[in-house]
């Protein structure tokens, strides 16, 4: 299984082919077998972080290395992924979010600038059907962030609750067809049903949905208005493959498009939206392609149209007088590092949203692409924050490893609370394949934004000290895949640890 490179998505939605058996066993009775206690069941068990299946009695994740009774969604990242929960741990953090709908809260003085965005019913929002696999937009992606923002203190303590409402069919319909927000109504009347084979619903998921919506909506209202300087949505179901008519990629509807019109609502002339989910934001894209007052950038996974859904090429640029407000960085590989997202922010992101000069700004934030490190979350988050006067609002959207999208978020939310990352990005190099990019990008964007000239010059000029680079950079890849995970030492796999480093040593 290529762990590396696939998605949990990806990992959900695999086939596992086997070849057939050549012995005929059709005349096979189970009866025959008399003695039903020397049967031997080989235990199974999901990973709580990432969701992996393991087989055996092992305690670590084969796939992530975390402990099968780690304290996570107790103490979120800064849970061991080595060890159990601590005992009692597990009584007192278990309700760590359905603490944070504390009214009590709702008196936090006004000096906390940073507002955020929750309810506790969002996590009713689950699949009722087991499969084989589950399924990887769990509830438990909340509980962990949630845990994470309390157990560092930031909230409750330092951000400002947003009183949760349900958005109103009116509001809806800024954005959604009809016929979209009839369906998902629907679900509210089913025990279990399904928008696509891996987009799911039961009864409290429509619930879910007006509620994320309409935590988005007011939180885009007050940050415009000044009530708060900025702030972050944590909320599910995600939205951004929700298009105008349909739910899809376990989205219902869109929040990002909702906060973009709430925002436009209240005054708001320009609107930017950066979407930085490894999956490409479809229906954002959709709902926007004919709208000149809204700049959506993405970036995202592609392949070449391989990794789903499929859009966001360069050559997606907005139609109907709308060329040019519609920008996507498709990477052509899987593990796209923060260099060549920081690179990209440089390169296009900024010359672009500089010359478009928005009121407002929307960060669609998929933690699906951060590999476990917040630091080039944070670097964009930073640079976004010097955007619109600092009117900025996060919205929560892909990210199914519980410990890379719970220390993802947290570092985020710390960017909006003043918090500056502690290091340096002026020389920020990035991949060749992550050049190719960039470079492919501006030359398409180029016919619609002038300022973009003198970059995609330079850049050509510098080819030849970034493939110098490059290939440094494959050599230290090498030496690092020669390093066995350190969860091996502690487990079953400690002899053929200590054999690998005395044969490197």
């Amino acid at each position: 299984m290529k762990g590396d490179d696939m998605t949990v998505e990806e990992m959900y939605n695999n086939e596992y082919e086997f070849e057939d058996d050549e012995d005929d066993d059709s005349d096979w009775d189970p009866s025959a077998v008399s003695d039903h206690n020397n049967v031997v069941e080989i235990p199974k068990w999901f990973c709580i972080n990432c969701t992996w299946p393991n087989i055996g009695h092992d305690f670590h994740c084969d796939l992530c290395g975390e402990h099968r009774e780690s304290g996570i969604l107790q103490r979120g990242f800064l849970a061991s992924s080595l060890h159990p929960t601590e005992q009692g741990l597990a009584q007192n953090g278990a309700d760590v979010a359905v603490a944070l709908q504390d009214p009590s809260l709702q008196s936090i003085g006004s000096d906390n600038r940073t507002a955020i965005g929750f309810d506790e019913r969002m996590l009713l929002h689950e699949e009722v059907v087991q499969k084989s696999h589950p399924h990887p937009e769990r509830s438990d992606r909340l509980r962990a962030i949630a845990a994470s923002l309390a157990a560092t203190g930031i909230f409750p303590g330092r951000c400002y609750p947003i009183p949760p409402r349900e958005i109103t069919r009116e509001e809806l319909l800024m954005v959604h067809s009809l016929e979209n927000i009839e369906a998902v109504e629907l679900t509210s009347q089913v025990f279990s049903s399904y928008f696509t084979s891996d987009t799911y619903a039961n009864q409290n998921s429509a619930r879910a949905a007006r509620l994320a919506a309409g935590l988005c909506f007011d939180l885009a209202a007050a940050i415009f208005s000044g009530s708060v300087k900025n702030g972050f949505a944590l909320v599910r179901p995600p939205g951004h493959h929700a298009g105008v008519k349909q739910a899809m990629g376990f989205c219902l509807h869109n929040n990002a498009a909702i906060a973009a019109l709430a925002a436009q609502n209240a005054g708001a002339k320009k609107v930017l939206i950066i979407d930085w989910d490894v999956h490409h934001g479809n229906g954002t894209q959709e709902i926007f392609d004919k709208n000149k007052s809204v700049l959506y950038i993405s970036l995202h996974r592609h392949e070449g149209g391989m990794f789903y859904p499929g859009t966001g090429s360069a050559y997606e640029v907005g139609t109907m007088g709308a060329e040019g407000y519609c920008v996507n960085v498709p990477w052509s590989r899987g593990g796209v590092g923060d260099n060549d997202y920081v690179f990209a922010f440089q390169q296009v992101v900024l010359p672009i949203v500089s010359e478009f000069d928005p009121d407002f700004t929307i960060i669609s934030a998929g933690f699906d692409a951060a590999r476990g490190d917040p630091l080039g979350r944070c670097d964009m988050t930073q640079m976004c924050s010097d955007i619109s006067g600092g009117k900025l609002l996060v919205i929560l959207e892909g990210g199914y490893n519980l410990r890379s999208i719970s220390s993802s978020a947290t570092a985020v939310i710390k960017v909006l609370l003043g918090e500056n990352p502690r290091h340096s990005m002026e020389q920020v190099i990035p991949t060749k394949s992550g050049l190719r990019t960039v470079l492919e990008v501006l030359e398409v964007q180029l016919n619609y934004w002038p300022s973009l000239k003198s970059k995609l010059s330079k850049l050509q000029s510098d080819w030849g000290l970034y493939a110098l680079h490059d290939k440094k950079q494959v050599k230290k890849k090498k030496r690092r895949a020669k390093q066995l995970p350190i969860w091996w030492k502690l487990g079953r796999k400690r002899l053929l640890y200590r054999l690998w480093c005395k044969k490197l040593s």
